[in-house]
């Protein structure tokens, strides 16, 4: 005999049941009355207060709330700053509308470029501000904002496709009528359509 005792496999599968048990309820309890308190301000058996632990948890949950406001304003930055090449321009300028006439007025945007824009009228008028996509067919628009007897309007206007982008003014009164227009942007080109001609003008 060499002095060495043999356990049973049932008793050894018995120890290893029973240490693993008694590590799971230590588990179990530390997750209550420590992790759940100090990690997540959760405190269901009231330890965490009398520990002092549940401060660390609402502090924790504090700073996870900065963190996570600090990512949403990063990605929201980088969605709404689009760099451009070249330095803005702007104009303000007037245009007489006869007895029962319409005109339009488009600026040259690429997708992505901005436009800011304030007009008033000296009487209400009709108008809609829309696009013309390159590539479209001839005679399409797409409509942004339609409106009747308006006297001014203001916004800003980020193009959504390359194309030329603006307004269509009617007077239907019997009296003259100036609409006054103040735009800056990234345009370096500008369509006036009156009378079924039409004048360009550039932008340095």
């Amino acid at each position: 005999m060499n002095g060495t005792v043999e356990v049973p496999d049932t008793v050894a599968r018995e120890r290893i049941a029973l240490a693993l048990g008694a590590a799971l309820f230590v588990a179990g309890v530390l997750l209550l009355t420590v992790i759940l308190p100090a990690e997540y301000a959760v405190d269901p058996l009231g330890t965490g207060r009398r520990l002092g632990l549940l401060e660390l948890g609402e502090t924790g949950k504090q700073v996870e709330a900065l963190n996570q406001a600090a990512s949403t304003a990063t990605a929201a930055e980088s969605t709404i700053i689009t760099s451009q090449e070249r330095p803005f321009t702007g104009e303000t300028i007037a245009f007489e509308l006869a007895p029962h006439e319409g005109m339009e007025y488009k600026y040259r945007l690429e997708k992505g470029e901005s436009l800011l824009y304030s007009w008033t009228a000296t009487q209400p008028v009709n108008y809609e501000l829309h696009a013309e996509p390159d590539g479209a067919p001839r005679g399409y628009a797409q409509s942004y904002e339609k409106k009747d007897a308006v006297p001014n309007a203001s916004g800003t206007l980020t193009a959504p496709f390359p194309g030329i982008h603006g307004w269509f003014w009617e007077n239907t009164s019997d009296q003259p009528v100036t609409v006054t227009l103040k735009s800056a942007g990234f345009y370096n080109l500008a369509h006036e359509f009156r009378g079924g001609g039409v004048t360009n003008k550039t932008f340095p």
